[in-house]
Order: C-alpha cells, then sequence, then structure tokens
C-alpha cells in the first residue's frame, strides 16, 4: 500500500519554479506531519519543510523565502511551491511522515521525484 507518492519534478531553468505534490494516505494525513527532504548526489539527505496536521509549517534557511509547503484536506496532498530555483537546489525530493513534530524525521517515505535546476 502507498502511503506517499511525490510527483511533480522536471526540468527548470534557473530563476524558474516548480511545484511538487505529495500524496498522503488519509492516515498520514490526518494524525502527522509532512515533511520535504532533498538527496543531491554525493551528499546527505537534508531537511527542505514540513507541515502539521493544523498548518504550523518549518523551513529549513536554505529555503525560506524561496520554498512555500502547503496542504489540501480535500485531496489528502501536501505541496512544495518552489521559486527563484537555484542549480543548487537540484536533487532528489522525498515525502517523510510518520511524526508529529515539524523538526522530527518520521520513519514513512515516498518514492522521490527528481528536480533538477539547469541551463
Amino acid at each position: 500500500q502507498v502511503q506517499l507518492a511525490e510527483s511533480g519534478g522536471g526540468l527548470v531553468q534557473p530563476g524558474g519554479s516548480l511545484r511538487l505534490s505529495c500524496a498522503a494516505s488519509e492516515i498520514i494525513f490526518s494524525r502527522y506531519v509532512v515533511g520535504w527532504y532533498r538527496q543531491a548526489p554525493g551528499k546527505q539527505r537534508e531537511f527542505v519543510a514540513s507541515i502539521g496536521r493544523f498548518g504550523s509549517t518549518n523551513y529549513a534557511e536554505s529555503v525560506k523565502g524561496r520554498f512555500t509547503v502547503s496542504r489540501d484536506n480535500a485531496k489528502n496532498t501536501i505541496y512544495l511551491q518552489m521559486n527563484s530555483l537555484k542549480p543548487e537546489d537540484t536533487a532528489v525530493y522525498y515525502c517523510n511522515s510518520g511524526t508529529i513534530s515539524l523538526n522530527i524525521l518520521g520513519p514513512l517515505w515516498g518514492q522521490g521525484t527528481q528536480v533538477t535546476v539547469s541551463s
């Protein structure tokens, strides 16, 4: 049973925008924080942003002011709107869940979606 499924990745030029989606099962969506993480080639996976059940959010310093995380309760979906993209944002982006804290990594992962920022 797929509990987290990302989509929306692709190739974009520097300065461009993308919106990622994470479709979550109803149990996950109603009970847990959902976070976004990313992993670039040769680097460790790092935190990007997270959103709680009631809309509280947390962001990594590197994406503040450029990325926005939001949720659609009718669709059980979490979004990551990414603006002013930079080449260093290139990575596989993953959904993460299974915790009630904005700051703690959960045990559940999606399969990831590739984002490439390049001219």
